[in-house]
């Protein structure tokens, strides 16, 4: 009599997106087509949003989504440290409604998402890399931006949106993240706040910048470390970034400057984002979605091209093709003395086939998987 053994189920894969820098990469990269709804409202951000979403869903096969946004009334970081972000200007007016929109076109979807009080979309997406281990599942995080990268574990990966599109963003693991920085996951809070982040209004330690951190953890391990060997003589730090890097480090002001980062850096990872301990079928932000909020999310935004692949991914429903039809002979010959073969009837096209370049094989390509 024999057995037959079942294949294990595949381990769930929690998708956690970025809606926030989503959305703004977007506004500022369609902006030119400048579409609108019907009724005159700005769409083109949560047309790319959306766009994005059905291509990672598409790469990653997820088992849920969820997207974070931040609190666009109150900011916690702001409150206790007021120089944070400090530099920036006001959103546009269509930014904001693109950013509001989003959050409604997304709970229509059946998506799940996640707006926490006083905090951000990080945090969001920091909650869920602590979260999904415990429903023995993976993380996946989409984002354009680098704080993320602290959360890179062996059950979380970040894709890192760049130009190109999903396919072309690299899929970032502990060994990607070292190939690419020279740090391990655990270290990027201490890279990112040595090196400063201008974008946040957060400067780094003078004349310590991503190479000279990197080298200077790669030999010490920590920060704190580096700032304690100094203390003690700091013959390591010397031989590992210079004698004048050194001396910046160990100036008076740095080691403030490193603390004060690492504070406003750091990630809240403790927010109950409502997925319960399992993935299971119907649960919240669970696919499959339901076929006709899709159909309808996707009319509405003006996003008949993506329909069939939104169905296919959200929705696990398949659009029937029509077969095609057949041109007769006569209409056939018409049609290639018309365009393709010349004034003589011939059947010949007149230009070659043009095929699309293979891309090149380097060992960068080994970076996005």
């Amino acid at each position: 009599m024999s057995v037959e053994l079942s294949e294990p189920a595949p381990q769930p894969v929690l998708l956690a997106v970025d809606g926030n820098s989503l959305v703004h990469r977007s506004f500022h990269a369609l902006a030119g087509t400048g579409m609108r709804s019907a009724q005159g409202h700005p769409i083109w951000a949560v047309r790319g949003l959306l766009t994005q979403l059905v291509a990672a869903v598409e790469r990653i096969g997820p088992t849920a989504v969820v997207v974070g946004f931040d609190d666009p009334v109150t900011s916690l970081r702001r409150e206790k440290w007021p120089q944070y972000k400090a530099n920036r200007t006001d959103k546009l007016q269509t930014l904001v409604q693109q950013l509001e929109l989003a959050v409604t076109v997304l709970r229509e979807l059946g998506v799940h998402v996640v707006v926490p009080e006083g905090l951000e979309a990080d945090d969001v997406l920091a909650s869920a890399a602590l979260t999904a281990p415990l429903a023995d599942a993976t993380t996946v995080i989409m984002t354009s931006d680098r704080d993320s990268f602290a959360l890179i574990d062996e059950t979380t990966s970040v894709l890192r949106i760049i130009n190109g599109g999903v396919e072309a963003s690299p899929l970032l693991t502990p060994d990607r993240l070292l190939t690419m920085l020279g740090i391990r996951p655990e270290q990027y809070r201490d890279f990112a706040a040595l090196r400063g982040d201008p974008s946040d209004n957060l400067p780094g330690v003078p004349g310590i910048g991503p190479k000279t951190a990197a080298k200077l953890l790669g030999a010490l391990g920590t920060a704190r470390a580096a700032f304690d060997e100094l203390d003690a003589g700091g013959t390591r730090v010397r031989d590992a970034i210079g004698a004048g890097s050194a001396a910046r480090l160990g100036a008076a002001t740095a080691r403030q400057a490193w603390e004060l980062n690492c504070q406003v850096m750091r990630l809240h990872s403790y927010l109950d984002l409502g997925l319960g301990d399992s993935l299971e079928p119907g649960g919240i932000g669970v696919l499959p979605l339901d076929e006709a909020t899709v159909r309808a999310a996707f009319i509405e935004q003006q996003l008949p091209a993506t329909l069939p692949s939104a169905l296919r991914v959200l929705a696990h429903v398949e659009l029937e093709v029509p077969a095609p039809v057949l041109a007769s002979s006569s209409a056939r010959n018409w049609s290639a003395d018309r365009f393709g073969g010349g004034s003589y009837g011939s059947s010949r096209p007149r230009y070659g086939r043009i095929s699309k370049p293979e891309p090149p094989q380097s060992e960068q390509l080994s970076l996005f998987g």
